[in-house]
């Protein structure tokens, strides 16, 4: 039995459902709204131990953690958040850190929990939540103090955006830091985490707009 292709105008509307309206000659439709499709981070850039840049159990190490929040102060849960950084010595040549594939499972290869890699890509959670152990950065030349740079992906953003970390025992190094000290005093805040508990936490919260918004950085 052969089959008839019939124009889509000329099909019966679906029941329930009103004809479209024909337009006059000349008119357009109007444009529909804007919006973002994807990406959808949490599918290929995630991989296990994404925070765990220092080993577990390394005296050295401290935990950095906080949330991801929109203009309205909700969390997002579904932002990757991406540091970089030295070492506790200044150096940037830190182990291998991204994601890789075993050939031979196709499983995850990681990282090989015993060296410290400088790079951590963590996905939230429910709660926008996000944690990364790792060890205290090293200073660059002064006066620039010592920081951990972040890029945030996010829904919503059609470019990641980039901040640091600067953390609340430099305080002499971050009083001459160029960066911070060209920002008036409250958003100078929204860049220097917080210490918590227990010893050697600190909580570092990314708003993404709104009140309190964190500063973010320009490449230029």
């Amino acid at each position: 039995m052969s089959e008839k292709l019939v124009p889509a105008q000329e099909l019966p509307p679906a029941e329930g459902l009103a004809p479209a309206e024909r337009l006059a000659p000349g008119e357009k439709l109007a444009p529909t709204p804007s919006h973002t499709v994807g990406p959808f981070y949490g599918y290929a850039l995630p991989f296990p131990g994404g925070g765990e840049m220092a080993p577990a159990g390394h005296p050295g190490a401290i935990t950095l953690h906080g949330y991801v929040r929109d203009g309205e102060g909700a969390p997002v849960p579904d932002a990757l958040v991406e540091l970089w950084q030295a070492g506790p010595d200044g150096s940037l040549a830190g182990a291998g850190g991204s994601m890789r594939r075993d050939p031979v499972t196709g499983g995850f290869l990681g990282r090989n929990g015993v060296d410290f890699t400088g790079f951590g890509r963590i996905a939230t959670d429910a709660d926008g939540h996000w944690t990364a152990r790792t060890l205290p950065p090293g200073g660059p030349a002064a006066p620039a103090a010592p920081y951990i740079s972040v890029c945030v992906h996010a829904r919503g953003l059609l470019h990641h955006l980039f901040t640091r970390v600067y953390f609340p025992g430099n305080a002499e190094a971050n009083a001459a830091d160029p960066l911070l000290a060209s920002l008036d005093p409250a958003r100078r805040e929204t860049l220097v985490a917080t210490a918590a508990s227990p010893p050697g936490t600190y909580r570092f919260d990314i708003r993404l707009q709104g009140e309190g918004e964190t500063v973010f950085l320009e490449f230029r």
